[in-house]
């Protein structure tokens, strides 16, 4: 197995440990959708982290650009298995992120309902530089989270930020030690599990999901349009490029009439 369950007290601890990296592969998606289900069905709680130095750095760019369209939709239906599932569980869910997460790792991120990062995190959506789209959560909720401003600087130009960066955007809500990033997470669950009444907590999370998602584009046309640029030209010699560490090849953009 490349994703881990464990239960202390009423907490499941979710780990990812398929690579360095844990580049999400159907394979893993699959894995991290299973563990969430039986994670349910025990927890009070859930939080996902890492066994590696990195949260998760995306998808497997090599397994995008090998699929058909049919494969991709697949893919992307899996990959909102596991968004929806952490948006809409009506249970606390947490993010303890170390090293990379950016891509669909951010954004598995920000579908849990708190994010708690050590001093080494860094976070992003830097997919439109190796040509794919950040449609699943990154354009939809990231406006909602830090503004369309400084949402429209990290999708248009992939740039990376700090633990610290993303912590006074407003997609971090903690950044702690590397060494206290359980221990942290821990507490938060703890206290939402001793503290709060599991049916006001269920309801105003499906209040904040019900008004955050009138904001957002129906999730079907994003998975369309995402499989439609996987299987495009430009993606598939974007992804050569960035597997072979080439320098991206220049291309021209589109004009109004293009």
């Amino acid at each position: 197995m490349t994703v881990e369950l464990e239960f202390e007290e009423k907490i499941a601890w979710i780990f990812l440990k398929d690579s360095e990296m844990n580049l999400l592969s159907m394979k893993l998606l699959r894995e991290i959708y299973d563990v969430l289900l039986k994670a349910d069905e025990r927890a009070n709680a859930m939080i996902i982290s890492t066994r590696t130095k990195n949260f998760c750095a995306g998808a497997d760019v090599k397994e995008l650009k090998s699929l058909s369209f049919e494969e991709a939709i697949k893919w992307f239906e899996k990959y909102l298995d596991v968004v929806r599932f952490l948006r809409s569980v009506g249970k606390p869910t947490i993010a303890a992120v170390r090293g990379y997460c950016v891509a669909g790792g951010n954004e598995i991120a920000m579908a849990c309902d708190f994010v708690i990062a050590s001093k080494n995190a860094k976070f992003g959506q830097p997919e439109v530089r190796v040509g794919s789209t950040a449609m699943g959560l990154g354009v939809q909720l990231l406006p909602l989270i830090v503004g369309e401003r400084r949402a429209r600087e990290l999708l248009l130009t992939g740039k990376i930020l700090s633990a610290e960066e993303a912590y006074r955007m407003g997609l971090v809500n903690r950044v702690v030690e590397d060494g206290e990033l359980e221990k942290s997470a821990k507490e938060i669950a703890m206290d939402v599990i001793e503290n709060c009444s599991p049916q006001a907590f269920r309801v105003i999370k499906s209040g904040l999901n019900f008004w955050t998602e009138l904001s957002m584009i129906n999730y079907e046309i994003a998975r369309d349009l995402t499989s439609l640029v996987w299987l495009s030209n430009e993606f598939r010699e974007r992804c050569e490029e960035f597997l072979s560490k080439k320098k991206f090849k220049s291309r021209d953009f589109f004009g109004i009439n293009r």
